[in-house]
């Protein structure tokens, strides 16, 4: 009999709760812990199967008689960006995106506050301490960063970096065959920009640089109005019963 190694992931199943993205619906999730030696290359494995990170913990969404959270990874070589896509990295050609290592600030949180308090004061991350936020960002067993969005300085040729206020910003894993966006969050006030999508535009491009062929947007929700967006970044894959099928549209 083939024995799995001693540290192979073991699963578990959460209680119900109500589904944060489909109203008078409840959610379950299989989940494992993302620890140990292995850690990234079970996060690999994981997340083309369908999982999201979040710290030390694998998720998938495991509900009985639903199926409408869908994996979505943007095909990197194929995408193409649209007018309006140009258009937004035209509004925000006086930023600068650079990664930094996973170490939590307060200009950080404060950003992440303010982002919570426009667009996600009822949620589950809404009385989120800074001592969460700093769990959040470092608690990771696998290679993680944290890419930063800033206006053009006085020095940007130079160093790289803008010298403005942080306006954006996401935490991102590098995974063997892409990007995975884990946690992004903006400037609400500055709608103008569209800064969640400017971010996923970047991401895009930053997998391109470096020969990563996907780009990991997390779930997209059929009828779900917040997760609509994400079906705009074609051509995409979506994880079905047949696995990663293509959808150009």
């Amino acid at each position: 009999m083939t024995r799995e190694p001693r540290d192979a992931p073991q699963f578990y199943l959460t209680a119900p709760s109500p589904c944060p993205y489909l109203p008078n619906r409840s959610e379950r999730k299989v989940f494992t812990h993302l620890i140990g030696r292995r850690a990234g290359s079970i996060n690999d494995a994981l997340t083309q199967s369908g999982f999201r990170r979040s710290q030390t913990i694998a998720y998938r969404p495991a509900c009985e008689t639903c199926r409408a959270c869908v994996s979505v990874r943007v095909l990197v070589d194929e995408f193409e960006p649209s007018k309006s896509f140009r258009r937004v990295s035209a509004r925000n050609d006086d930023l600068v995106s650079f990664a930094v290592e996973p170490k939590p600030t307060t200009e950080q949180y404060s950003l992440f506050r303010s982002y919570l308090g426009a667009r996600h004061g009822e949620g589950g991350m809404a009385d989120m301490s800074i001592l969460d936020f700093a769990m959040m960002v470092e608690d990771s067993h696998v290679q993680t960063k944290l890419v930063e969005y800033r206006r053009h300085g006085p020095d940007t040729a130079i160093t790289k970096r803008g010298q403005g206020p942080l306006v954006a910003m996401c935490l991102t894993d590098v995974l063997a065959d892409g990007l995975s966006m884990v946690y992004s969050f903006y400037d609400s006030e500055q709608a103008d920009r569209s800064l969640g999508t400017y971010m996923i535009l970047d991401h895009i491009a930053r997998a391109r640089a470096i020969g990563l062929p996907h780009v990991y947007l997390g779930y997209w929700v059929e009828g779900s109005r917040k997760m609509a967006y994400k079906a705009r970044f074609t051509p995409q894959q979506r994880l079905g019963m047949n696995g990663w099928e293509r959808i150009e549209s």
